[in-house]
């Protein structure tokens, strides 16, 4: 249960929510103190299990503000995997964050954090061409 000196877990549906959250997060702390506040962000893609709850727990421990994110990123998934199928339970995990003191959930849709036809660039350098055979490491067998 949270405790009572807890303040509820702020949801952002948006990059443009998320970011003035950020901001705030900034001002709020700097009128209390010369640091600038920490902050523990632990990505994910929902669907929590004990490895997400234990980064939690720690970045609760070690920072100021401890933020979240669920995103179930289409870019993560191939051509034969199913975006579909993968659990999405943000309710659920929403009140597990908060049982565990998280600030805010950064939980948007695709659809705001791409756009249309989005299209990630990439480019390969020519010195990133792959080392010759001879350069190899070899173990003693």
């Amino acid at each position: 249960a949270l405790s009572a000196s807890r303040k509820l877990m702020s949801i952002h549906r948006s990059i443009q929510c998320m970011r003035s959250a950020r901001k705030a997060i900034q001002q709020q702390h700097s009128s209390t103190t010369t640091a600038t506040a920490t902050v523990g962000f632990v990505p994910t893609m929902g669907a929590l299990h004990d490895g997400h709850l234990s980064l939690i727990k720690e970045a609760r421990l070690k920072n100021d503000v401890v933020v979240a994110s669920i995103f179930v990123n289409p870019t993560q998934f191939g051509q034969n995997e199913d975006l579909d199928k993968y659990p999405r339970q943000l309710e659920k995990d929403s009140e597990l964050l908060a049982e565990l003191g998280v600030d805010h959930l950064f939980a948007p849709e695709a659809s705001s954090m791409y756009t249309p036809n989005h299209v990630t660039p990439s480019t390969i350098s020519p010195k990133a061409s792959p080392a010759p055979a001879t350069s190899a490491v070899w173990r003693p067998s």
